[in-house]
């Protein structure tokens, strides 16, 4: 009975995922065969707390760890936005790529089964633990996990063909501009400056140029909530 249980349980996660990709991903205009195939294979509940495994296919960002004196809030970009960011940044089997704020190792573990190494940076010691110990449980093993600063990026293990930045952003992106190879692309969501709600943004693609410095084009609206090592510092105005 208790296999009969675990069996049904396997087959309802593997309808819902191929519901997802055909109602969400797809309609996002994500065309790349082996990523769709990919967001098939991985379960992305496996990723999660167990509180939120329920809106694991939902098209909604999650909260994954609210804010609190012991670290930033953290959410999980939608996986509509997730998909197409990652088709943004043209992958290849043979890339070598860093992942920033993985957050659990979903975004981690799609790539694992796209490109040919997989670095994952946390900077919230739980959240790195928690990525370390899901990449485990799903057999993803040769992913590399670092816990760092995100802005810092992973210089040790630089240079890598693309980044992915999974969070919004303001500033701070020399030092992972850095770490690229010389045409190699930088993935992220760039927050609107004159958005009130401090939520919107465009998705961005950079590209680092032979003599070091990156070009970038703005893709498509992707909602989104700035990671703390990427937030611009306040300006005080005086009357």
């Amino acid at each position: 009975m208790q296999d009969t249980r675990i069996a049904e349980l396997v087959a309802a996660s593997a309808e819902r995922r191929r519901t997802m990709v055909d109602c969400q991903i797809r309609t996002f205009d994500v065309t790349d065969q082996t990523l769709l195939a990919r967001m098939i294979e991985v379960p992305r509940e496996q990723f999660l707390p167990p509180e939120l495994a329920a809106f694991a296919y939902s098209d909604a960002s999650l909260e994954i760890r609210p804010g609190t004196c012991a670290g930033a809030r953290r959410v999980l970009p939608a996986p509509l936005v997730l998909a197409r960011l990652l088709q943004s940044a043209g992958l290849r089997p043979t890339d070598k790529v860093l992942d920033v704020g993985s957050a659990g190792g979903y975004g981690a573990a799609l790539l694992a089964g796209l490109c040919g190494k997989v670095v994952s940076l946390e900077s919230d010691r739980l959240l790195h633990e928690l990525t370390r110990a899901n990449l485990d449980a799903f057999g993803l093993t040769d992913v590399e996990t670092v816990c760092a600063p995100l802005d810092a990026g992973v210089p040790g293990k630089a240079p890598f063909d693309v980044i992915v930045i999974e969070g919004a952003v303001e500033t701070g992106l020399e030092p992972l501009l850095a770490q690229l190879k010389a045409g190699g692309r930088l993935a992220t969501i760039a927050r609107s400056p004159d958005d009130p709600t401090g939520r919107a943004g465009k998705a961005v693609l950079y590209e680092r140029i032979i003599d070091g410095s990156a070009s970038f084009r703005t893709m498509f609206d992707a909602p989104a909530p700035v990671l703390a090592e990427f937030r611009r510092a306040p300006e005080f105005t005086f009357a």
